[in-house]
């Protein structure tokens, strides 16, 4: 960074894939940085006005000058500042792109005074990992100077538990990161967009003592689709267990998988004692995914004998909970939306209180007499799981942990 930026309150950004342009987007509406370091870690375009275009428009979401003025006519001033230390500035931001080092250990953080780093590439979600195995990993952008590393990405282990590492932690903005110990954690994961939407559309029922009872649990997304699918059909690589995956995502409904119920436990304990299932349907849409939650609970009656829960009293936990503790996170509506209206929607997760259904049985206890009442509730829930909801929320969680550092 130029000389005029030391001493200044700096973010790193590790690739940018999805998810790291949007980030990038949001740091510059946020201005809580005073400047942006970016790792791309090859060369791009021809010259760095090449990389601009590619930051300054998105196919889903438009230009970065309807993000931040929306449109008013405005466009977003974008300066090249210093072309041979690919050096620019948006709104006045300064941006510096890094082009040479892909192993995160040699990304040198340090000279570049950056503290935080945001690593976007979705290749290194091993907390356990180091350097020293021989492989690039998370750990390396701590080597390189980084005393904060946040993954914009589940973690995932072959060696351990996810959470072996003492310094290593799962958080969602919102949920749990009043738990993240600064002395302590220095690599975080953020989980993902899915158990993102799906952690705020559980708090409030396990929050309330007529709904915290769950006996199971079950959640598809039907979710858009993601740069990891093929967009024609392709051959499978060697020893690949989902023929699925290399089919067409333009042409196709495709039934897939999620670890979205498993990355729960690491962000609310409490899910360990729900029976708790979870699949993803993709489909060929750009942004915007939609969760589907069906939960069994036990349930009371009142003094009359009638079941206490129904879907107005659901939709209550959820409307109080939007405007009190998870406001501006949980987001409530009444009306009838299809996933177009909730592109760019910046809140975790939308509850489309329209959609919420209850029934209540009796069930006979086993071995006893009496019945004992039992609700089936579905609830569903709208999540843009790129800008809108998941680098809407990352982006809170990075300028929580920013505060935080001495």
């Amino acid at each position: 960074m130029s000389q005029d930026m030391k001493n200044k309150k700096l973010l790193g950004i590790n690739s940018l894939g999805r998810i790291g342009k949007q980030l990038l987007w949001n740091m510059i509406h946020l201005r809580h940085f005073d400047g942006v370091v970016v790792n791309c870690g090859r060369e791009v375009g021809k010259k760095l006005d090449d990389l601009i275009q590619i930051i300054e428009h998105d196919s889903t979401y438009g230009s970065i000058h309807k993000f931040l003025f929306g449109m008013v006519g405005r466009k977003a001033e974008i300066k090249i500042l210093d072309a041979e230390q690919q050096l620019f500035s948006i709104e006045g931001i300064p941006v510096k792109v890094l082009r040479t080092a892909r192993n995160p250990k040699d990304i040198d953080w340090l000279k570049e005074g950056v503290k935080i780093v945001v690593d976007c590439t979705g290749q290194f979600t091993d907390p356990n990992a180091t350097s020293d195995q021989g492989k690039p990993c998370l750990r390396g952008h701590l080597e390189a100077g980084a005393l904060k590393v946040i993954n914009s990405a589940p973690f995932k282990s072959k060696s351990a538990h996810v959470h072996a590492s003492p310094d290593a932690i799962t958080m969602i903005y919102g949920i749990n990161h009043l738990d993240y110990n600064p002395a302590q954690h220095h690599v975080i994961s953020a989980a993902s967009c899915t158990t993102t939407g799906l952690a705020h559309l559980m708090k409030p029922l396990l929050e309330h003592e007529d709904t915290a009872k769950i006996m199971t649990a079950y959640m598809s997304t039907i979710h858009a689709a993601t740069n990891t699918q093929s967009i024609l059909d392709n051959i499978p690589k060697a020893g690949a267990s989902d023929l699925r995956k290399s089919r067409s995502m333009l042409n196709n409904i495709i039934l897939s998988t999620t670890g979205a119920a498993k990355a729960l436990e690491l962000v609310i304990p409490k899910i360990k004692s729900v029976g708790f299932m979870a699949d993803s349907v993709r489909i060929p849409t750009s942004t915007v995914s939609l969760i589907n939650l069906n939960l069994t609970l036990q349930t009371r009656v009142d003094k009359k004998g009638n079941p206490v829960l129904s879907g107005e009293f659901i939709n209550r936990i959820y409307k109080d909970a939007a405007a009190g503790p998870q406001k501006d996170l949980l987001v409530y509506t009444e009306r009838q939306n299809v996933s177009a209206d909730m592109i760019g929607t910046r809140a975790s997760v939308v509850l489309e209180a329209h959609e919420t259904h209850i029934r209540t049985f009796f069930m006979p206890i086993p071995g006893g007499e009496g019945t004992v009442p039992v609700s089936h509730a579905r609830i569903c829930g709208w999540y843009d799981n790129e800008l809108g909801s998941y680098t809407y929320s990352l982006s809170k969680l990075v300028q929580y942990i920013d505060e935080t550092l001495p």
